[in-house]
């Protein structure tokens, strides 16, 4: 087998494609950072970038690892890497620990509060994939591990918390588990049958779909607030901004108007080419309008 295949398989493996949604939230964290830290450190930033990939894949390739027999009965995940047997479940974990490893190294890089936090990092990013087996919450662990990366980037330069990333985390969090409570209707029927715990086992298909209304709609707010503080904040962060948080909330609006209970068919559509297109616009005009 060549390297560049053995790299699409590990790429594929941790869905490397879906960084999108989380990093646009990191690098606003991180300008943040630079305003009020006046100087813009490009070393600092590749070691936030690197510190996403490896978090990223460390959560994902143990969630992969840990559920490759669940993934195996289910019809939709059989074709995952290790239950087709394309990468080898030891080989996974040692992906897993290896990115674990250097996440670790780039946190001692960054300063010794990243060091220190980076293994409550780790519990929260790796702990997730257990969560299914035993509380309905599990959701909101998935948009926890995601809402980390602002406020993580932000530590990352100054070494201080502060409210403007902690607001762009809890944005994170509320669009993180909005959506991902609504993609976890394609497998209800599965999650009954193995006795998995998820929000569309507990509420069905009509609540489900309610709940994820409801914590989009808490979204929103949170990103009108988010953005009004940030404007008092940095009197330079103008009418861009508004711009780009209206696009984000305009696109969650338009995930819900195409996923109906009577017709999931569109929800990979709805809740992955739409978030992704709605982060990334959010993520690069807002870093766009604190520049120009």
């Amino acid at each position: 087998m060549s390297t560049l295949r053995r790299v699409n398989d590990y790429l594929s493996l941790v869905k490397f494609s879906h960084t999108i949604f989380a990093l646009p939230f990191a690098l606003l964290g991180f300008f943040l950072a630079t305003l009020d830290d006046g100087v813009l450190d490009f070393y600092k930033l590749g070691l936030v970038l690197l510190a996403m990939v490896f978090a990223r894949s460390a959560a994902m390739g143990f969630n992969r690892y840990l559920d490759r027999d669940i993934d195996g009965r289910n019809a939709r995940t059989a074709v995952r890497e290790i239950p087709a047997g394309t990468i080898s479940a030891r080989a996974a974990l040692v992906f897993v620990l290896v990115n674990c490893l250097l996440f670790v190294i780039v946190a001692g890089l960054l300063n010794p509060l990243c060091l220190a936090l980076s293994p409550i990092a780790l519990l929260v990013i790796l702990g997730y994939s257990y969560t299914k087996r035993f509380t309905y919450f599990c959701h909101f662990v998935l948009g926890l591990g995601l809402a980390l990366a602002p406020i993580g980037a932000y530590l990352a330069v100054t070494a201080q918390w502060a409210l403007l990333p902690t607001l762009y985390g809890a944005t994170v969090l509320l669009w993180v588990t909005g959506f991902d409570i609504v993609y976890a209707l394609q497998d209800e029927q599965f999650d009954r049958r193995e006795r998995l715990y998820s929000i569309p086992v507990r509420l069905g298909t009509n609540g489900a779909l309610l709940l994820g209304r409801t914590l989009h709609v808490l979204c929103a707010l949170v990103v009108i607030l988010t953005v009004y503080l940030q404007q008092l904040r940095y009197p330079e962060v103008g009418v861009l901004t508004w711009v780009a948080g209206g696009i984000f909330l305009s696109l969650l609006a338009y995930q819900h108007t195409v996923v109906r209970a009577e017709d999931l068919s569109r929800i990979n559509l709805a809740f992955f080419t739409t978030n992704g297109v709605a982060s990334l616009i959010f993520g690069s005009v807002s870093i766009l309008d604190m520049y120009v």
